[in-house]
């Protein structure tokens, strides 16, 4: 897999009923939901973006597991070590590594706050399309968020497991930064901010780009879900959105008000 370090390659949504989610996100993300065509993936379903790129996968729980929601995966060049990795920084390991047939090896792992996510080595010498690093790609993740009860430890842990580093901040006044990662100047995928001053769930949450944010919103309601935060001005004249699924799944919108 060609993609950078730490960069998001893959977005997974547990759901108990992946009908009904494979409804709520083609009408809200605009995407192409289909099973996969490999009888050793169980029932996954694979999302595809209007441009065809595969970007996220549906699955429901294993049995006796009742938990649901988005999950991330960030891409890494050797899964094993950067397993080992985590937890030499005061990580936990919870799952893995192990491999998926005809995809690569993941692990699912916690940072030193006990925020989950997931890592991947993929097995195509091909780097995954699901992040958008450009402008355009409507469907694909655009913006990750880390809501964290310490950002500076934040920092201080995904720096030294994928090189990020802070490079620069939007001041939130008594909620504190909202602080940028990065790694120099072509690779700025997203920010960490404080769970503790925003009452933000500490949790990554992700932003999938929308043709108009305010269709998208109402296309949500009209599926059974709700609207939690925005639309909001960002930089770059496009608006961001927070929208809960009929399952209370939370995903970020991103796109125009037209």
């Amino acid at each position: 897999m060609s993609n950078g370090e730490g960069t998001p390659v893959w977005f997974e949504l547990t759901t108990p009923d992946q009908d009904a989610s494979q409804s709520f996100y083609e009408h809200v993300a605009g995407w192409t939901v289909a099973a996969s065509p490999m009888a050793e993936h169980g029932g996954y379903r694979v999302a595809s973006a209007p441009d065809g790129a595969q970007v996220a996968g549906l699955m429901t729980p294993p049995p006796g597991i009742s938990m649901h929601g988005w999950a991330l995966y960030f891409g890494t060049a050797d899964v094993d070590a950067a397993a080992a990795r985590v937890k030499e920084l005061g990580g936990t390991i919870y799952f893995g590594p192990m491999d998926i047939p005809h995809v690569g090896r993941f692990a699912t792992v916690a940072d030193p706050q006990g925020i989950v996510f997931n890592m991947m080595t993929g097995s195509s010498p091909e780097g995954s399309q699901a992040f958008a690093t450009a402008p355009g790609g409507l469907g694909h993740g655009v913006w990750v968020e880390l809501a964290t009860p310490d950002p500076d430890k934040a920092f201080a842990f995904y720096g030294k497991m994928f090189g990020w580093e802070k490079t620069g901040a939007m001041p939130m006044g008594e909620a504190g930064d909202y602080a940028f990662i990065g790694k120099g100047e072509s690779f700025r995928p997203g920010a960490v901010m404080s769970s503790a001053t925003t009452g933000a769930a500490a949790r990554w949450n992700w932003y999938v780009h929308v043709a108009d944010i305010d269709a998208a919103i109402t296309a949500a309601k009209a599926h059974g879900g709700a609207l939690l935060q925005g639309p909001d001005p960002i930089p770059g004249g496009d608006y961001s959105a927070n929208v809960s699924d009929a399952h209370g799944c939370q995903i970020g919108l991103v796109g125009p008000r037209k």
